[in-house]
């Protein structure tokens, strides 16, 4: 199993409908994250924006591309990338900063 965690930036004036938008996540867009191999997924967000992403799943590029094929993702990345700084005209999904894991307990 392969852990990621991953850093976006979330613009200040953007947080709270940011936090609103994923209390009401599309059940579609929930179901083709657990059919394309995300597990134990969750998002974490300072007050500042700093977001941070952890997830588990057997190959995170064949989870990532299985995702980028679904229409229910394009639709979703293009309402959330209004919310991120310095994505530089890439999707959310593809500018996150991916983050070395350095350390596991087990």
């Amino acid at each position: 199993m392969e852990r990621v965690c991953f850093l976006l930036k979330v613009k200040n004036d953007r947080l709270e409908e940011y936090k609103e938008r994923h209390q009401a996540v599309w059940p579609e867009m929930l179901d083709a994250l657990r059919e394309t191999g995300w597990r134990n997924y969750s998002l974490f967000l300072r007050d500042d924006g700093l977001l941070v992403g952890y997830l588990e799943t057997a190959d995170f590029q064949q989870a990532r591309d299985a995702m980028a094929a679904r229409d229910v993702n394009a639709r979703w990345q293009r309402e959330m990338a209004p919310f991120f700084e310095e994505l530089e005209g890439r999707r959310p999904d593809e500018g996150l900063l991916r983050l070395e894991e350095v350390f596991h307990l087990d």
